[in-house]
This record gives C-alpha cells, sequence and structure tokens, in this order.
C-alpha cells in the first residue's frame, strides 16, 4: 500500500516540478529567437495561442488548403469547358469532411510543451471513430515515441532513490530492472487499455478534450475520463477498457516483480494507482493550453512594453532647413 501511495505521489510531484520548468524552457527559447529589434516589433503583435480545433475548424482548414489547390490549378482564361469541369469537383472537395485516418495524423502531432505525447487526445467532439486497426496503430504509436522511455527513467530513478522493491537491488542493474519494470508496466497496460479491449468492447480509447467552460466543470470532465468514455456508436459510458487493462497489467507485472509484490492486494493496489496517474494527466491535458496561453499572453505584454519603450527613446530627427 504505501509504494502505491509513494508511487502516486511522486507522479503528481514529478508533474509539478516538470510544468513550471518546462515552460520556463519555453518561454526562454522565444525570448532569445525574439531579442532583436525586428523580432521585438514583429512578436508585439502575435496572436494568442490557438484553441483546440473543433470538427467546424478543421473542416474550415481544409476548405481553405483545398481553395489554394483549385486556384493553383485553375485553368486558362480561354478554357471555359475546363473551368465547367473543374467546378463541381472543387465544391465536392470544399464539403468532404476529414477523414479518421487524417485526424488520427493530425492527433499523431500533438504534444504538450513539445515533449508529452498526447496522441490519445482530440479536441473534436464529433471526431469520427477509430477503427480496431486504428486503435492499434495508436497505440504503438504512443508506445514506441520517445516520451514513454523518459517517462519510465525518471520514474526509476525516483524508485531507485526511494529504494523501493529493495529485492532488485541498487547500482545499474538495480535501475535497470526498475527502467525495465516502469515502462513494462505502462506498455503491457495501455496493449489492454487503449487497444485490445477498446477493439473488442467498441469503446474510444481517447480523451476528448473538453475546452470550455468553468474549472470545476473541466477538472471534473477530466478526472472522469478515467472511468467514463465515448463509444464507437457515439454514446457514453463505463470506461471498462480502461480500468479493466490497468487491473490486467497489474496482474501480469506479478510475473516479473519480487515475489513480496505478488498478493492480489497488491495487484488492485497498483491497477487502482496506475489509474488515479491516469487522472493527472488528463489534467494536464486538459488545462495546458490555458497556461500556455497565459504565459504567451504575459510575454506580449512585455515585449509590448519593450516596443513602446523603445519608441520614446528613439529621438525625432531635426526638420530640414529651408
Amino acid at each position: 500500500m504505501m509504494l502505491s501511495v509513494s508511487r502516486l505521489l511522486s507522479g503528481i510531484a514529478l508533474v509539478g516540478v516538470a510544468l513550471p520548468v518546462l515552460t520556463l524552457l519555453t518561454l526562454t527559447c522565444e525570448v532569445a529567437a525574439q531579442q532583436s529589434p525586428a523580432g521585438i516589433a514583429a512578436s508585439a503583435d502575435l496572436p494568442e495561442t490557438p484553441q483546440p480545433q473543433t470538427a467546424g475548424a478543421l473542416d474550415q482548414i481544409q476548405g481553405q488548403q483545398t481553395q489554394q489547390t483549385s486556384t493553383q490549378q485553375a485553368p486558362a482564361a480561354g478554357d471555359t469547358s475546363s473551368s465547367q469541369r473543374a467546378a463541381p469537383q472543387s465544391d465536392a472537395d470544399k464539403a468532404k469532411p476529414l477523414t479518421a485516418e487524417e485526424q488520427l495524423k493530425l492527433q499523431e502531432k500533438q504534444r504538450v510543451m513539445g515533449v508529452m505525447a498526447t496522441f490519445n487526445t482530440t479536441s473534436d467532439r464529433n471526431a469520427l471513430p477509430l477503427s480496431p486497426g486504428q486503435k492499434f496503430q495508436l497505440f504503438f504509436k504512443g508506445e514506441t515515441d520517445p516520451w514513454p522511455f523518459f517517462l519510465a527513467a525518471v520514474v526509476a530513478g525516483i524508485g531507485q532513490a526511494d529504494d523501493s522493491y529493495p529485492e532488485w537491488g541498487q547500482g545499474m542493474q538495480g535501475y535497470g530492472k526498475r527502467i525495465g519494470g516502469a515502462y513494462t508496466d505502462a506498455f503491457i497496460g495501455n496493449f489492454f487499455g487503449n487497444a485490445l479491449l477498446p477493439s473488442i468492447m467498441h469503446e474510444d480509447p481517447r480523451y476528448f478534450q473538453k475546452g470550455t467552460g468553468g474549472f470545476t466543470k473541466r477538472a471534473l470532465w477530466a478526472a472522469s475520463s478515467t472511468v467514463w468514455c465515448r463509444r464507437d456508436n457515439g454514446s457514453w459510458g463505463p470506461n471498462y477498457a480502461n480500468v479493466g487493462g490497468n487491473l490486467i497489467g497489474a496482474a501480469i507485472a506479478r510475473v516479473y516483480y519480487p515475489a513480496s509484490e505478488r498478493t492480489v492486494g497488491d495487484t488492485i493496489q497498483d491497477g487502482l494507482t496506475v489509474s488515479a496517474e491516469g487522472i493527472v494527466g488528463s489534467e494536464v491535458i486538459e488545462f495546458w493550453p490555458d497556461i500556455a496561453r497565459h504565459y504567451k499572453r504575459k510575454h506580449q505584454e512585455k515585449l509590448a512594453r519593450q516596443v513602446a519603450q523603445q519608441g520614446a527613446q528613439t529621438p525625432t530627427p531635426d526638420a530640414p532647413k529651408k
């Protein structure tokens, strides 16, 4: 029980430390790129961080791309027949929505702070359901990304410092066992919770970002995603795949964990702990755009003040003599 609680608290502490540090690094890079007067002037009038893309926004982007393509491929003014043939095709392309595969490719580029992979997240409440093959594709994309390896290394370092599972020892051998255990835990749990069981139970493994509303409603929405999910038919219901996958992963983990950790109680505690860690991750994903917008707005205000000060200090040239 103490190990599970320590693991959960360590995960929360890691998020609390990582958020301000990575935010500071992000802003430092922006400042370094905008130190020149031209960069300051250009950045002073930057737009706000884009809101999460909804279905309408995605359609609008695709419509703009199609319009640009149609303009580039427009026939000469004298070719009237070609223009008439091209017009219906252009209108059809503009009205064509993004396919599930195209939506999936957009998701696979999503990151928090440019580091934390959030491939299993969508801001489109009307996103098309994923096929079983796409659910497995999304799972493998996430588990082969550098992020879970980095996270496993951090978790293993915390476990090494706490001397969790003393049977594994210390040194490189103990650290290797801990990092292997942490990554394998995530891989097996996500395989069942995000790929296999969602395919069997027709559940959507993605987190549907709310993005609007009051803080309390959004926080509860993010927390409930661990036990509540959207189904392939568009309805909502209990998230059997996620909770079940976490418990199955914890049960399989008994094979490679020390013998002292192979009780039924340890299995249930570890499975529920992983579910609680998922709540922390959902909260970060839900509110990170707001944090980014806040820091960017502050940064823009600072740049605007610098531009105003430079304008006030610039001497006015003397009028030409007649």
